[in-house]
């Protein structure tokens, strides 16, 4: 395979070294990956690497400290999986475990196990995934295989800490730290735990810190935990043009009447509703129970078992509706979802990408809604900025009865909102009393 060029820019902030990648059109090969691991790219059909993956890989087999900024989609797994795999290829195996990968939830903690499975297929490399739930049986598994050393081991913070704190554990020896979805588990509340799994670790180690974004709190993460660290960013990319992009403004208590009429509307086979709240999900599986329709939901409540059920059967159509909090808008990757209704807007402008992102993959096609309430509007009109789009505002179903008008630029301290007339018709239906659909 043949090499071409790619252009990157080299700069430093606040004294790090940053790469900036601009293009990619470098082949695996040129990589010079160990030959067993190019034997299971070429079996998996990978080609070309990616922007992240171009840029980050060599730096990783020089050893050095790598902090990587790139949305997910990106092909970061395997931008830290193969040199990290190459790596292990060319260390004596002295019994113990030599990479752990930190990583906020179970769902991403196997999507990476299968990843390294199917990448290290020739070579021999052993991995394992521990996360919360399960049996005492699964839990002494996981004990087994730390104290005789996996090669690498993919971990949640918290079921690490419980097999840490036991005292058997043994992470003396570990070449390689590294933390996946670095923001999601600052978001999570995870800081104290990462740092207190980081002090178990070798002192002399390569770390690894992988993020979707870059706010002040992932700086400061980064300056606690690496050494000298290359920078190689990704600009956020924007929303795949075979999303089609859409919202409603609505008051709140019109929000289970105007999700029902899409999913009713579209004949959904495969879709995703993301809220915000955890408490919010249970709220919205029975509202679409309650108007018949099928649905699943995952969320932190449910047992482990529980939610891999749910997956499978979401995977398989069994359940053609999921409804989630954002753990799912970067943990799953299903080629056939048709449709992504944002039930509450994301609280942070990344999120929305992240989310709508789960449709329209491998060149299909599919469609984005978006419920917008008065207080989330100033919020939306800081996504449109980033994604340098209007979204569509479409007319509400005439059975719900009016909107508020759209203002991003509205201030939240303001009192009531004029409903938007436009050419909806009063459906005659009783609003209820409240914050929003008091009469004036």
């Amino acid at each position: 395979m043949r090499k071409t060029s790619h252009e990157v820019k080299v700069g430093y902030i606040n004294g790090v070294e940053k790469e900036e990648v601009t293009e990619n059109q470098t082949s695996f090969y040129d990589l010079e990956l160990h030959p067993d691991i190019e034997d299971g790219l070429e079996a998996m059909g990978f080609e070309k690497p990616t922007p992240i993956q171009s840029e980050a890989i060599p730096h990783i087999l020089k050893k050095k400290d790598v902090l990587g900024i790139a949305q997910t989609g990106t092909g970061k797994t395997a931008a830290f999986l193969l040199p990290t795999m190459d790596r292990i290829l060319d260390t004596p195996d002295n019994g113990k475990v030599k990479a752990l990968v930190v990583v906020p939830t179970r769902e991403l903690a196997m999507q990476i196990d299968q990843a390294t499975e199917g990448f290290g297929y020739y070579t021999g490399v052993s991995s394992l995934a521990i996360y919360g739930g399960g049996t005492g049986k699964e839990f002494s598994r996981e004990k087994k295989a730390l104290q005789q050393g996996a090669d690498l081991v993919i971990v949640t913070p918290g079921r690490m800490l419980s097999h840490l704190n036991l005292g058997y554990v043994d992470l003396s020896e570990l070449e390689f730290l590294i933390l996946d979805e670095a923001d999601r588990m600052l978001d999570m509340g995870f800081h104290q735990d990462i740092m207190r799994i980081a002090s178990h670790c070798k002192k002399k180690r390569q770390t690894l810190l992988f993020s979707a974004t870059m706010p002040e709190k992932m700086r400061r993460l980064a300056h606690d935990l690496l050494n000298d660290p290359v920078t190689v960013q990704l600009a956020l990319s924007k929303p795949s043009e075979n999303v089609k992009q859409s919202a409603y403004v609505v008051f709140d208590y019109q929000k289970d009447d105007v999700l029902i009429d899409i999913l009713k509307k579209k004949r959904v086979e495969s879709g995703i509703i993301f809220t915000s709240r955890k408490k919010t999900v249970n709220q919205v599986v029975r509202a679409l129970r309650k108007a018949g329709l099928k649905c699943g939901k995952i969320s932190s409540d449910l047992k482990q078992e529980e939610r891999e059920e749910v997956m499978l059967d979401f995977r398989q159509k069994k359940i053609p509706l999921l409804v989630a909090t954002d753990v799912v808008s970067r943990g799953i990757d299903i080629d056939s979802i048709e449709i992504v209704v944002n039930y509450d807007v994301p609280p942070n402008e990344e999120d929305y990408v992240h989310r709508i992102g789960r449709t329209a993959r491998a060149s299909r096609e599919g469609e984005a809604f978006t419920l917008i309430v008065p207080d989330d509007m100033q919020r939306f009109g800081r996504i449109e900025k980033l994604i340098e789009k209007s979204v569509e505002k479409l007319s509400l179903p005439e059975n719900v009865g009016n909107g508020p008008e759209y203002n991003p630029n509205r201030n939240k301290r303001r009192g009531f909102f004029k409903s938007k007339k436009s050419h909806n018709h009063d459906s005659g239906k009783k609003k209820p009393k409240g914050r929003y659909g008091k009469k004036r």
